[in-house]
């Protein structure tokens, strides 16, 4: 199959899902805010399209968090019901099996967030910004990181901002007051998992591994910048 004809098959499931679960979800308001920034990807998505197009396996791996976070936003993250689907299959309770006390699907999700997107963040990095050997490695797990704190100071800002029964519904902490530590560790170890994954299968296929790891930190300015650049600057602008 196709690239293209590949993502435009992602896209319909997608949507497919998509219009599935904004049918009566349990919270609207909840939901439209769950769904802001997914808003706002899609949009990118399309618009830089024709520019840059992601592989399909980035693409695959953001369609699958893309699904579970819309699962999150129908149910609201705290109340997802997968105790009771698990039960159901089963017999058995999921979180008595593994000692969980708490609905954790949210901690799924933010997992999910730096296991799953860690490397289409990487093949932004390899195919703009050029970068190679271990700045391939550590900037994607750097940005999941850092946004995976953003994310959490914005959920806190609009929860604060919101107030009452939304706001706690879209903060979702369940009375834990280091959900958002938990949270960003959850996203940085599944990071962490991604580009160490990464890193073992390159070693072990691409024959010039060692090189260009080793050229990564090769200096290509020796001359210092900062206070140089900046006197450079405004003696460039006195002369313009």
């Amino acid at each position: 199959m196709g690239h293209r004809g590949y993502l435009t098959i992602l896209g319909i499931l997608f949507a497919i899902l998509f219009i599935a679960l904004a049918i009566h979800p349990v919270d609207r308001a909840d939901w439209l805010l769950e769904n802001a920034l997914v808003g706002g990807f899609l949009l990118a998505s399309v618009l830089i399209h024709r520019h840059f197009a992601f592989s399909k396996l980035s693409a695959t791996l953001i369609f699958l968090f893309l699904c579970l976070h819309e699962v999150g936003a129908h149910y609201t993250y705290s109340l997802v019901p997968y105790d009771a689907w698990f039960s159901a299959l089963t017999g058995r309770s999921f979180n008595e099996l593994v000692g969980w006390e708490r609905n954790n699907f949210d901690r799924v999700v933010h997992f999910s967030y730096g296991l799953l997107l860690a490397y289409p963040v990487r093949e932004i990095f390899l195919r703009v910004v050029n970068v190679r050997g271990f700045w391939g490695y550590f900037l994607p797990l750097d940005v999941m990181m850092s946004t995976s704190m953003l994310y959490e100071l914005i959920e806190w800002a609009a929860a604060a901002g919101l107030g009452g029964e939304l706001g706690m519904a879209y903060l979702g902490t369940q009375g834990d007051v280091w959900d958002a530590h938990k949270d960003m560790a959850l996203a940085s170890t599944g990071a962490l998992i991604a580009m160490l994954a990464t890193l073992a299968i390159n070693a072990a296929l691409q024959r010039d591994f060692a090189q260009e790891w080793a050229e990564s930190f090769r200096i290509s300015n020796d001359r210092p910048v900062g206070e140089a650049a900046v006197a450079a600057l405004l003696r460039r602008r006195r002369t313009d």
